[in-house]
């Protein structure tokens, strides 16, 4: 059995100055990789949850 690799600390575009992922090509990247999962790690803000949440 191969060992999964998650991203667990992700900054997206909702994290001001720190993060430049956009949800639905984080999203889109991890299907295309293979991946089933994946955090986002915003700053102080809760802005993405939603969206991230259906684009999954």
């Amino acid at each position: 059995m191969a060992d999964k690799f998650i991203h667990l600390h992700v900054h997206t575009e909702y994290s001001l100055l720190d993060g430049l992922s956009r949800i639905k090509d984080l999203v889109s990247a991890v299907k295309n990789q293979g991946g089933d999962a994946v955090a986002i790690t915003d700053h102080g803000v809760l802005y993405g949850a939603i969206e991230f949440y259906k684009k999954a």
